[in-house]
């Protein structure tokens, strides 16, 4: 909003912006102007601060949002265009992004090291080896003694990782066709692991 004097307001609307800060950003993106960043840092960072300490930050996060959210500002100038917003609306806009993605990444929690699951597994072992080895043959040989139908089903869905869709597709059978061809092999392989055992 700007008043008869040429006075722009801010995106926070508490206090006057000269339209100066337009034309800074624009010097700021097309020659990296030192000058104009330090007028446009002077005039947003304070009220940049003051609005991410009202909106509920503590000062010291809103201090680190607002230097990230200028940082920004000074990488992404060249992508400002005054026909959209004003300077202040721009980078009030930057600021409430990085805020978020702030707040984002305090809420999602930091992997433990000690978790179970990023600890490698050891080196294994020989008994290890042969009952890995000993568990593959006695599979194959149950899966040997499935019907042909139901074996290149379960090579098309585990082997080649086809959707059951496509391998319906494939074979010209209904969907349910598959999946209960897949469990009827599933409960054949049980069967059989079982009874090798």
């Amino acid at each position: 909003m700007t008043s008869p004097d040429g006075i722009r307001q801010d995106a926070a609307g508490s206090r006057a912006i000269p339209q100066d800060l337009d034309r800074d950003l624009i010097a700021i993106g097309q020659d990296q102007d030192p000058t104009a960043f330090k007028r446009l840092f002077a005039d947003l960072a304070p009220r940049l601060k003051y609005f991410l300490i009202k909106g509920g930050m503590i000062e010291s996060a809103a201090e680190d949002v607002m230097q990230e959210t200028m940082m920004k500002v000074w990488r992404k100038a060249a992508l400002f265009d005054s026909s959209k917003a004003s300077a202040s609306t721009w980078v009030y806009t930057i600021a409430r992004n990085v805020k978020i993605d702030r707040l984002r990444k305090e809420r999602r929690p930091e992997p433990d090291p000690e978790d179970p699951c990023f600890v490698p597994d050891g080196p294994e072992t020989g008994e290890q080896a042969v009952s890995r080895k000993q568990d593959r043959e006695r599979i194959q040989k149950a899966m040997a003694l499935l019907p042909p139908e139901q074996m290149t089903i379960i090579k098309m869905s585990f082997f080649e990782e086809k959707s059951h869709g496509e391998i319906a597709e494939l074979l010209g059978v209904p969907l349910g066709t598959v999946k209960s061809r897949i469990r009827l092999a599933f409960g054949k392989i049980r069967a059989e692991l079982e009874a090798l055992q």
